[in-house]
């Protein structure tokens, strides 16, 4: 059996080829050559060309045959066109902006999207709503159409926010360098209870060859996927302290003033949770954690501690940026948590509604109820 990958030097791309090799296919990759993977073996072929255009995927593709391609990379909808003529099966990886109301959670009413969030929930409905958005929704749709229409078997996964080793730009390493600049806090929305479904690199990519396993149970189907143990944002910053033997406090603002924590939430947008709902993957596929959340945040940690990544001096800027918001929101914080504090309150005693009579034959308790 013949499987290419189209991307596969990512995050999720050596998971990915090296599982399928034990799966017993003959891989090769497909990328653009810009940098490779020594996690994936030599003797894996590396087709050079451009997922992102018909001409060079045909160029890449002419007079080859495999009998499944896997695209986790490139225009899907591009792919989808032409994949019929290069596999009988394809599996391709997309996102969650597809959903409404993932950037404008007002869109929806109510307000936010729905928790857990179905495959089937509403979707982007225009460009102008949110053109990113719907286009991700037409290449899943294109995905879609190739299988209805017989050009070959079809299954589709939605991506969530992936943390791992090799990201390009690893939101994890804002937080880590909170810890090694010795931050006494950070800036998080609302307390930092919104959860955002997050999957590490290596929970997913298994997702994906759970599909390859099993081509009937997945032949049409599109998975949200994910770890199954989420943590809301203020869990995922005390985790990474551990890991880092260290703690930092978190300043709680409204959503709207939370401006340092912009980059922690997708397309910089609002605190709404967005979280999958993952019955789906694991009662049709049997998907489980292979590396459980906590220790896979450990691995992440320690692994950009050792290969610290290459930052520009406008991270170095935006950071330093970040960190002035943070010491302004945070002396308002003091102000505001100063003069609550004033506000006189006596909490009051909790007792449940039920009577519960110390004698028989009483009509109320002794607390009259």
């Amino acid at each position: 059996m013949k499987v290419l990958v189209i991307g596969g030097t990512g995050p999720t791309g050596p998971y990915l080829v090296n599982g399928l090799i034990a799966q017993g296919y003959d891989v090769s990759i497909m990328h653009r050559g810009t940098h490779d993977s020594d996690e994936i073996p030599a003797s894996v072929e590396r087709i050079i060309g451009d997922p992102h255009f018909r001409e060079t995927i045909r160029e890449a593709l002419d007079g080859r045959s495999f009998d499944l391609i896997i695209a986790t990379y490139g225009r899907i909808r591009y792919i989808a066109e032409l994949a019929g003529d290069y596999a009988d099966r394809l599996i391709t990886v997309g996102g969650a902006p597809c959903f409404r109301g993932v950037l404008q959670p007002e869109a929806l009413t109510p307000a936010g999207l729905q928790v857990p969030l179905p495959e089937d929930a509403p979707k982007v409905e225009s460009e102008e709503e949110f053109r990113f958005g719907y286009l991700v929704r037409l290449a899943e749709e294109a995905v879609m159409a190739g299988h209805a229409e017989g050009r070959y078997s079809a299954t589709h996964f939605r991506y969530p926010v992936v943390y791992g080793p090799r990201q390009l730009t690893p939101t994890i390493w804002t937080i880590m360098r909170r810890f090694m600049d010795k931050r006494p806090y950070m800036v998080l929305p609302d307390g930092g209870l919104t959860l955002t479904t997050r999957g590490y690199s290596e929970n997913v990519a298994h997702a994906v060859l759970l599909a390859a396993r099993q081509p009937e149970a997945a032949a049409g189907q599109i998975y949200d996927c994910g770890d199954e143990h989420q943590l809301t944002m203020a869990q995922w910053i005390e985790v990474v302290g551990h890991a880092m033997d260290g703690e930092i406090e978190i300043i709680s603002v409204p959503d709207q003033y939370a401006y340092p924590a912009r980059g922690l939430m997708m397309f910089h947008g609002p605190s709404n949770h967005q979280l999958f709902d993952l019955y789906k993957v694991k009662s049709e596929l049997g998907y489980r954690d292979i590396v459980p959340p906590l220790e896979a945040m450990a691995r992440t940690v320690h692994w950009y501690r050792d290969n610290p990544p290459v930052v520009t001096d406008q991270f170095a800027a935006d950071l330093a940026e970040s960190y002035g918001l943070e010491d302004a929101i945070a002396a308002v914080y003091r102000d505001a948590c100063e003069k609550l504090s004033a506000i006189a309150y006596e909490k009051p005693d909790f007792h449940h509604p039920y009577p519960h009579p110390k004698k028989p034959g009483l009509q109320k308790d002794h607390r009259a109820r």
